[in-house]
């Protein structure tokens, strides 16, 4: 049997760094939203979604025929990504355009790709 190379090879606690990253630790309701944004973006179709609106803001007509999927399809995804506060919309006569909801949104999905790219 291979040996375990994600542990340590003997039981030890370094006292003083535990209880410097506990006194940092973030907030149990920060861990959960955050891994629900992290839930969020584990699903392919809402991670196309979102890289289309990276190049530009769309209608859903517009996504559902870039990512190859029904519009029914897409309405439901944007409709998570905009309870998540990942996506926005805007009403131009009887036209939805969607775009990512900030900065933040970009970023978080930029360094993604990046860490994905170079992984």
């Amino acid at each position: 049997m291979a040996a375990d190379l994600d542990r340590c090879d003997v039981s030890c606690i370094h006292r003083d760094v535990v209880e410097e990253v506990r006194r940092q630790m973030v907030e149990a309701t920060v861990a959960q939203a955050l891994a629900g944004l992290f839930k969020i973006l584990g699903d392919p179709t809402r991670v196309k979604i979102l890289f289309a609106l990276l190049k530009r803001e769309l209608c859903v007509c517009d996504i559902a025929a870039v990512i190859g999927a029904s519009e029914s399809a897409v309405s439901h995804q944007l409709r998570l990504l905009r309870t998540h506060k990942l996506v926005k919309n805007r009403r131009e006569g009887k036209v939805l355009y969607y775009s990512l909801a900030d900065d933040h949104v970009e970023i978080l999905f930029s360094q993604g790709l990046d860490h994905v790219a170079h992984s």
